[in-house]
């Protein structure tokens, strides 16, 4: 790996933009070059970050030498065909939440990343927000003994948005579960692992993208309460319930500035500050990993992103909801 590693962005909306203001951050981070169907948009976008290179098609940019690692921030469901062809000009990816829309799109590209050796992440940015990562070092110490019940929801109007965009069109995958559902199931996956059982009940747009979903996952000891909308704003504030105390993640729990923790009567709040929007936290840890050789992150695994698109699969199964595209 040269002295900074080069990043191309590929899709330039609005989680680019967050996006490249926290690679600014990370000293031994470059954006070399950024890709749009539009040349414009691209240029603009080149302009107002201090690109090296902007290209009007995502080809271009995966031929650039000089580019080490693509972020991948299109909407769902171009996720898999540009990872893939990116991995396949051997490029590390990371790769927007979710991987893939489906578990066989996310197995696709975890054999081509395999195929390619080359390095491949979901960009769960949650995973490595410094009070989430707390928080789980703590639960998986038995601080707060064992897990009996978890809660957590992320909800936010958006009936009002427009039905060709990306949240209520089904032809784009979407939906609240695959946006925002995603990170409730991330933290029950991430804490309790695979559950035993799941029931859910969804309900749709006019459009036929679904609005809104609740679930409940069962495990042998435990139970897990999530929920996702776009149908109204929630409190955004996660719980996890032990045999000896509580944490309770402070809203917006999944980009958490702290935590509470509960524990022999006593209340103790803490506050674990992150940098930037919280992705230069994610940059880094693909950072570690690349200079250290691996192709895949220990943290947030090939494993951990195929049964995690694994588990929305079976909530839309269970819940009614399809997409054209299947």
């Amino acid at each position: 790996m040269p002295e900074k590693i080069r990043w191309g962005l590929v899709g330039l909306g609005k989680i680019s933009d967050t996006f490249a203001r926290d690679l600014a951050l990370v000293p031994d981070a470059e954006l070399t070059a950024v890709g749009s169907r539009n040349l414009d948009k691209a240029r603009a976008f080149q302009n107002e970050h201090s690109s090296r290179y902007s290209f009007g098609s995502y080809e271009e940019l995966f031929q650039c030498p000089e580019v080490d690692v693509v972020y991948i921030g299109t909407p769902h469901t171009f996720h898999a065909e540009l990872a893939i062809q990116a991995m396949q000009h051997g490029k590390h990816v990371l790769c927007e939440k979710p991987m893939g829309v489906t578990g066989d799109q996310t197995t696709r590209m975890i054999n081509v990343a395999r195929e390619q050796q080359v390095f491949l992440m979901e960009a769960l940015w949650s995973r490595f927000i410094p009070a989430i990562a707390t928080a789980y070092d703590l639960i998986q110490s038995g601080t707060i003994g064992s897990i009996r019940y978890q809660h957590a929801d992320f909800a936010f109007y958006a009936l009002d948005r427009e039905e060709e965009g990306r949240l209520l069109n089904p032809a784009l995958a979407g939906g609240s579960l695959l946006d925002i559902g995603i990170y409730p199931i991330f933290l029950s996956y991430l804490l309790l692992g695979v559950p035993e059982g799941i029931q859910c009940i969804s309900q749709f747009h006019k459009t036929g993208a679904e609005i809104q979903t609740a679930m409940v996952f069962e495990y042998t000891e435990a139970q897990a309460l999530l929920f996702s909308g776009l149908t109204c704003n929630s409190e955004m504030k996660a719980e996890i319930a032990g045999t000896k105390g509580s944490i309770h993640l402070h809203p917006r729990w999944h980009e958490s500035p702290g935590y509470t923790l509960e524990l022999n009567g006593e209340i103790e709040t803490v506050t674990v500050p992150k940098q930037g929007k919280g992705y230069v936290h994610e940059i880094q840890h693909v950072h570690h990993c690349l200079r250290n050789g691996k192709t895949q992150s220990p943290l947030w695994s090939h494993q951990d992103s195929q049964e995690l698109v694994n588990l929305m699969d079976k909530v839309r199964l269970e819940s009614g909801i399809r997409f054209p595209f299947e």
